[in-house]
Protein backbone atom coordinates (compact mmCIF):
# COMPACT_ATOMS: atom_id res chain seq x y z
CA UNK A 1 0.00 0.00 0.00
CA UNK A 2 1.33 3.47 -0.57
CA UNK A 3 2.04 5.59 2.20
CA UNK A 4 -0.80 7.95 3.05
CA UNK A 5 0.05 11.57 2.33
CA UNK A 6 0.98 14.10 5.12
CA UNK A 7 0.41 17.55 3.10
CA UNK A 8 -1.40 18.61 0.59
CA UNK A 9 0.89 18.68 -2.83
CA UNK A 10 -1.90 19.13 -5.22
CA UNK A 11 -1.78 20.30 -8.68
CA UNK A 12 1.90 19.62 -8.26
CA UNK A 13 1.29 15.79 -7.55
CA UNK A 14 -1.63 13.45 -8.66
CA UNK A 15 -3.03 10.41 -8.83
CA UNK A 16 -5.18 8.41 -10.53
CA UNK A 17 -8.14 9.12 -8.33
CA UNK A 18 -7.56 12.86 -9.65
CA UNK A 19 -8.59 12.20 -12.77
CA UNK A 20 -11.44 11.29 -14.25
CA UNK A 21 -10.43 9.74 -17.79
CA UNK A 22 -7.75 10.97 -20.43
CA UNK A 23 -6.29 14.18 -19.56
CA UNK A 24 -7.30 17.85 -21.00
CA UNK A 25 -3.73 19.39 -21.78
CA UNK A 26 -4.82 22.81 -22.03
CA UNK A 27 -7.15 22.50 -19.09
CA UNK A 28 -4.53 20.29 -16.84
CA UNK A 29 -1.56 23.15 -17.36
CA UNK A 30 -3.31 25.77 -18.46
CA UNK A 31 -2.05 26.45 -21.60
CA UNK A 32 -1.40 24.93 -25.47
CA UNK A 33 3.01 24.27 -25.30
CA UNK A 34 4.06 21.09 -25.82
CA UNK A 35 4.20 18.27 -23.44
CA UNK A 36 7.20 16.25 -22.42
CA UNK A 37 6.76 12.86 -20.32
CA UNK A 38 9.59 11.52 -17.90
CA UNK A 39 9.14 7.96 -17.65
CA UNK A 40 9.87 6.85 -13.26
CA UNK A 41 10.81 10.79 -12.35
CA UNK A 42 11.99 9.49 -9.12
CA UNK A 43 13.04 12.53 -6.85
CA UNK A 44 12.38 15.48 -9.85
CA UNK A 45 16.20 16.36 -10.44
CA UNK A 46 15.60 16.24 -14.20
CA UNK A 47 12.27 17.87 -13.92
CA UNK A 48 13.07 21.05 -11.91
CA UNK A 49 16.44 21.43 -13.92
CA UNK A 50 14.68 21.30 -17.17
CA UNK A 51 11.26 23.15 -16.66
CA UNK A 52 12.94 26.08 -15.34
CA UNK A 53 15.41 25.92 -18.24
CA UNK A 54 12.12 25.63 -20.87
CA UNK A 55 9.07 27.35 -19.38
CA UNK A 56 7.70 27.59 -22.70
CA UNK A 57 7.34 23.27 -22.50
CA UNK A 58 4.86 21.39 -20.20
CA UNK A 59 6.71 18.30 -18.33
CA UNK A 60 4.76 15.42 -16.66
CA UNK A 61 6.37 13.08 -14.29
CA UNK A 62 5.05 9.79 -13.88
CA UNK A 63 6.25 8.02 -10.67
CA UNK A 64 5.06 4.73 -9.25
CA UNK A 65 7.06 4.97 -5.89
CA UNK A 66 4.35 8.07 -4.25
CA UNK A 67 7.04 8.83 -1.44
CA UNK A 68 9.46 9.78 -4.48
CA UNK A 69 6.49 11.63 -6.49
CA UNK A 70 5.90 13.51 -3.28
CA UNK A 71 9.53 14.20 -2.55
CA UNK A 72 9.74 15.63 -6.40
CA UNK A 73 6.34 17.60 -6.06
CA UNK A 74 8.38 19.61 -2.96
CA UNK A 75 10.74 20.62 -4.81
CA UNK A 76 7.95 21.99 -7.72
CA UNK A 77 6.15 23.61 -5.04
CA UNK A 78 8.83 25.09 -3.65
CA UNK A 79 9.73 27.19 -6.82
CA UNK A 80 5.86 27.44 -7.82
CA UNK A 81 6.77 26.05 -11.25
CA UNK A 82 3.17 26.30 -13.31
CA UNK A 83 4.67 24.04 -16.16
CA UNK A 84 5.61 20.86 -14.17
CA UNK A 85 3.34 17.93 -12.84
CA UNK A 86 4.06 14.56 -11.24
CA UNK A 87 1.51 11.81 -11.41
CA UNK A 88 1.30 9.19 -9.12
CA UNK A 89 1.06 5.79 -10.73
CA UNK A 90 1.89 2.66 -13.15
CA UNK A 91 3.28 4.10 -16.44
CA UNK A 92 1.39 1.22 -18.25
CA UNK A 93 -1.97 2.13 -16.72
CA UNK A 94 -0.52 5.60 -17.09
CA UNK A 95 0.32 5.22 -21.18
CA UNK A 96 -2.84 2.91 -22.03
CA UNK A 97 -5.84 5.40 -19.53
CA UNK A 98 -4.73 8.90 -19.06
CA UNK A 99 -2.58 10.30 -22.10
CA UNK A 100 -4.82 11.11 -25.29
CA UNK A 101 -3.45 9.88 -28.29
CA UNK A 102 -0.58 12.06 -30.30
CA UNK A 103 -0.24 14.89 -28.21
CA UNK A 104 2.66 14.34 -26.53
CA UNK A 105 6.07 16.12 -27.96
CA UNK A 106 8.97 13.61 -26.11
CA UNK A 107 9.24 10.91 -23.55
CA UNK A 108 12.68 10.54 -21.38
CA UNK A 109 13.23 7.26 -19.70
CA UNK A 110 16.11 7.50 -17.47
CA UNK A 111 18.12 5.15 -15.75
CA UNK A 112 14.57 2.70 -15.80
CA UNK A 113 15.24 -0.15 -12.94
CA UNK A 114 17.18 -3.46 -15.03
CA UNK A 115 15.53 -6.12 -12.99
CA UNK A 116 18.22 -8.11 -13.11
CA UNK A 117 16.97 -11.67 -12.48
CA UNK A 118 15.66 -13.27 -15.41
CA UNK A 119 12.70 -14.20 -13.57
CA UNK A 120 11.79 -10.41 -12.77
CA UNK A 121 12.51 -8.74 -16.17
CA UNK A 122 8.76 -9.16 -16.97
CA UNK A 123 8.54 -6.11 -14.71
CA UNK A 124 11.31 -3.90 -16.97
CA UNK A 125 10.13 -0.81 -18.02
CA UNK A 126 10.94 -0.14 -21.30
CA UNK A 127 9.42 -2.90 -23.69
CA UNK A 128 7.81 -3.49 -26.36
CA UNK A 129 4.17 -2.74 -25.07
CA UNK A 130 5.90 0.84 -23.90
CA UNK A 131 7.11 1.25 -27.53
CA UNK A 132 3.75 0.57 -28.97
CA UNK A 133 2.51 3.20 -26.41
CA UNK A 134 4.67 5.57 -26.96
CA UNK A 135 3.60 5.23 -30.69
CA UNK A 136 0.16 6.00 -29.97
CA UNK A 137 0.59 9.57 -27.87
CA UNK A 138 2.91 10.61 -29.67
CA UNK A 139 3.53 13.62 -32.13
CA UNK A 140 5.18 12.94 -35.59
CA UNK A 141 8.26 14.40 -35.22
CA UNK A 142 8.67 13.58 -31.24
CA UNK A 143 11.68 12.52 -30.00
CA UNK A 144 12.36 9.36 -27.37
CA UNK A 145 15.46 10.04 -25.16
CA UNK A 146 16.73 7.06 -22.94
CA UNK A 147 19.88 6.54 -20.76
CA UNK A 148 21.27 4.20 -18.97
CA UNK A 149 24.29 2.41 -17.42
CA UNK A 150 23.79 -1.13 -17.81
CA UNK A 151 24.23 -2.44 -20.95
CA UNK A 152 22.79 -5.23 -21.67
CA UNK A 153 19.26 -3.39 -20.91
CA UNK A 154 20.23 -0.49 -23.46
CA UNK A 155 21.33 -3.05 -25.90
CA UNK A 156 17.33 -4.44 -25.39
CA UNK A 157 16.58 -1.09 -25.76
CA UNK A 158 17.73 -0.20 -28.94
CA UNK A 159 16.79 -3.68 -30.51
CA UNK A 160 13.53 -2.90 -29.66
CA UNK A 161 14.00 1.17 -31.14
CA UNK A 162 16.09 0.65 -34.17
CA UNK A 163 14.58 -2.20 -35.59
CA UNK A 164 10.78 -0.48 -35.27
CA UNK A 165 9.73 0.91 -38.48
CA UNK A 166 8.64 4.33 -37.04
CA UNK A 167 11.37 5.72 -35.05
CA UNK A 168 14.63 7.00 -36.78
CA UNK A 169 17.41 6.83 -34.88
CA UNK A 170 19.70 10.23 -33.89
CA UNK A 171 22.76 10.69 -32.66
CA UNK A 172 22.24 11.81 -28.82
CA UNK A 173 23.69 15.18 -27.54
CA UNK A 174 27.27 14.42 -26.74
CA UNK A 175 27.92 14.16 -22.57
CA UNK A 176 29.09 17.38 -21.26
CA UNK A 177 31.17 17.95 -18.08
CA UNK A 178 29.31 19.59 -15.24
CA UNK A 179 29.72 22.97 -13.64
CA UNK A 180 28.66 21.92 -9.94
CA UNK A 181 26.56 18.93 -8.37
CA UNK A 182 23.36 19.88 -9.84
CA UNK A 183 24.55 19.98 -13.27
CA UNK A 184 23.04 16.68 -14.28
CA UNK A 185 19.93 15.20 -15.63
CA UNK A 186 19.15 13.08 -12.73
CA UNK A 187 21.17 12.21 -9.22
CA UNK A 188 21.13 8.67 -10.48
CA UNK A 189 23.33 10.09 -13.72
CA UNK A 190 25.56 11.55 -10.94
CA UNK A 191 25.68 9.26 -8.63
CA UNK A 192 27.18 6.73 -11.49
CA UNK A 193 29.67 8.96 -13.67
CA UNK A 194 31.27 10.38 -10.28
CA UNK A 195 31.99 6.86 -9.75
CA UNK A 196 33.23 6.38 -13.46
CA UNK A 197 30.73 4.13 -14.74
CA UNK A 198 30.19 4.26 -18.36
CA UNK A 199 26.37 5.97 -19.25
CA UNK A 200 24.72 4.77 -22.80
CA UNK A 201 22.50 7.24 -24.75
CA UNK A 202 19.93 6.93 -27.22
CA UNK A 203 17.84 9.08 -29.07
CA UNK A 204 14.85 8.59 -31.82
CA UNK A 205 12.92 10.29 -33.32
CA UNK A 206 9.33 9.21 -34.71
CA UNK A 207 8.59 9.38 -38.90
CA UNK A 208 5.27 9.63 -40.59
CA UNK A 209 3.27 6.98 -40.99
CA UNK A 210 4.51 5.73 -44.48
Amino acid sequence: MQPQPTDNLKPYFLTYQDLSGPIDWIEFFGNENRVEIDVGCGRGMFLVNVGLAHPETNYLGIEIDYREGRHAARRLKKRAMPNVRVLGGDISIVFDTYLPPDSVSAVHVYFPDPWWKRKHRRRRVFTDRLVEQMLRIMITGGHVHVWSDVGEYFGVICALMDHHPRFEKLTPTAEHAPEHDLDYQTSYERKKRQSGETIFRGLWRLKEEA
